[in-house]
């Protein structure tokens, strides 16, 4: 996905308060960045998913949480 449709379809996610596309899109931003080797913005992706799995209380949380957990980004959370 290039990062203008990402960013199209992140921005409607918000318009419609959607936290299960927010999570998802954020998600693979942070995948995208982390692949590009930047990891810097793929946690500042990563915290964006996480915050909005909480929210939500969203399965996903568990592993956004050790994802940044392992980048230094966060503790651990138990869930």
């Amino acid at each position: 996905m290039n990062k203008e449709e990402l960013d199209r379809l992140l921005l409607e996610a918000h318009d419609r308060n959607d936290h299960a596309a927010l999570i998802r899109y954020y998600t693979i931003a942070a995948d995208e960045q982390e692949g590009a080797g930047d990891i810097d913005a793929a946690c500042f992706y990563l915290t964006h998913a996480f915050v909005f799995a909480l929210e939500a209380g969203a399965p996903e949380a568990n592993a956004l949480n050790a994802r940044l957990a392992a980048h230094d980004r966060a503790h651990r959370l138990d869930f």
